[in-house]
């Protein structure tokens, strides 16, 4: 993963967008997720690593076999903290990323599930 200089402020930014904008969460955050947020910006944790972990996740919960059990939504970003450490410990191409980020986009345009923003 590539190293961003950027502020707090927009790490913590950024972090709570590509969360609101994920399929199955809060449209809104709450202060706990923005204080998470400002922990993983302290732990210096990349936001390509926070985004590969959500990318990741949702697309495990939305590609499921259809005859698993119906997950319930995600309530907080503290779901996606063990998907960071995986993330962390096992690098995923930046090209896996981009093909789950496309069958995102493609159930979105399909009407399957709100518009994905990451």
């Amino acid at each position: 993963m590539r190293r961003q200089t950027i502020s707090k402020l927009e790490y913590v930014s950024r972090v709570l967008k590509l969360y609101t904008g994920l399929a199955e969460t809060p449209a809104r955050y709450s202060r706990i997720d923005r204080r998470l947020a400002e922990e993983l910006h302290e732990k210096q944790i990349e936001l390509e690593e926070v985004e590969a972990a959500m990318i990741l996740a949702t697309a495990r919960r939305l590609m499921r076999s259809a005859d698993a059990p119906k997950l319930g939504p995600i309530r907080s970003l503290h779901y996606f903290l063990p998907l960071i450490e995986e993330v962390r410990s096992v690098p995923i191409s930046a090209g896996y990323i981009d093909y789950l980020r496309g069958k995102l986009a493609a159930l979105e345009g399909s009407g399957q599930l709100r518009a994905y923003k990451a």
